[in-house]
């Protein structure tokens, strides 16, 4: 069971913390093995909004190991972070965050928490564009990255401003417990699972997934799931009447929402698999084939060469040098 700290200041922005809590309560509901815990150095604090946080739990000493502290923002960030009750968050850090055993998030301005602790310090990171300058004098050592929704480097991962922290958190649970689990999350939201253009590119589970639309949602998942339906040769009629549409609207959804068609999303989740089952180098090309779902290792093969080149192999047909 891993603890999650949603660190709270005076005036913490209420979307800041909201926003995450919910994925990751979201998360729970799932079966991820998070318990969430609201602390803050004194036991009771006010929104931006004027809304009351009561009872909530002291600043845990000492943080335990594998712990999540994600550090929230607060409005009017350069007075309110001044004051004692944010300050003593910063001495916590300072005394209590393990950069071996503990992780941390900071939403919005609290990266300048973060920044006044030393955690930033040769670490690449991001914060709300209105307090980029402010993070380089906090931390003249950080690796600041603008125009960025968020940036995760080793244990520490910041975000942009407010709804970014949502952003981060759904990065955090696919990372954590699988891209499955995140895109349901953000299809319950009803919030689109987004990156920037500078971040690492989706997986292929993810990517084509920033849309509403639930037929195309529906299709995906049957078509995105491992095991017999990934083998399965769907065609277009039986992947249209297993979503109750016809096949020439389901066409014609999935190309308006996803810009490929139902057969070549289908290729793309067949090579993303096949690539993880590359690192495998116990597994021959045709036990690859088979388990991606190709219908042989020659089929594979032409299918990998048209995205990726030539896939060398021995004389065994075990797959050289993999990915």
């Amino acid at each position: 069971m891993r603890d999650v700290f949603f660190v709270l200041s005076p005036h913490f922005m209420l979307l800041d913390l909201a926003g995450p809590a919910e994925v990751l309560q979201i998360a729970i509901e799932y079966g991820a093995p998070l318990r969430l815990h609201m602390v803050a150095a004194v036991p009771e604090l006010v929104s931006s909004v004027g809304l009351s946080q009561h009872q909530l739990a002291p600043l845990p000493k000492p943080i335990p190991d594998g712990a999540l502290v994600v550090l929230i923002g607060v409005q009017n960030s350069k007075d309110n972070l001044s004051l004692p009750a944010a300050q003593a968050i910063v001495s916590w850090l300072r005394e209590h965050f393990d950069q071996r055993q503990n992780q941390l998030a900071c939403i919005c301005s609290g990266a300048m928490i973060a920044a006044q602790a030393g955690l930033l310090d040769g670490k690449h990171c991001t914060t709300h564009h209105e307090l980029i300058a402010r993070l380089r004098l906090a931390a003249p050592k950080a690796l600041i990255e603008e125009n960025r929704l968020f940036v995760e480097d080793g244990n520490i991962a910041t975000s942009a401003g407010i709804s970014a922290g949502i952003d981060l958190a759904l990065h955090l649970v696919a990372r954590e417990f699988g891209a499955m689990m995140a895109q349901n999350i953000a299809r319950q939201m009803v919030v689109w699972l987004r990156r920037s253009g500078q971040d690492p590119q989706l997986s292929a589970w993810l990517l084509h997934r920033n849309h509403l639309h639930p037929v195309v949602h529906k299709a995906q998942d049957l078509l995105s799931q491992q095991g017999q339906n990934m083998k399965h040769r769907w065609t277009l009629a039986e992947l249209a009447a297993a979503v109750h549409t016809t096949p020439r609207t389901l066409s014609r959804l999935f190309i308006q929402h996803t810009t490929l068609t139902p057969h070549d999303y289908q290729l793309s989740i067949r090579l993303a698999l096949a690539q993880q089952l590359l690192a495998n180098s116990a597994l021959t090309i045709e036990e690859i084939a088979q388990e991606a779902g190709f219908g042989s290792a020659r089929d594979f093969r032409r299918v990998w060469q048209q995205a990726h080149g030539k896939l060398p192999s021995d004389s065994r047909g075990h797959v050289l040098n993999p990915c």
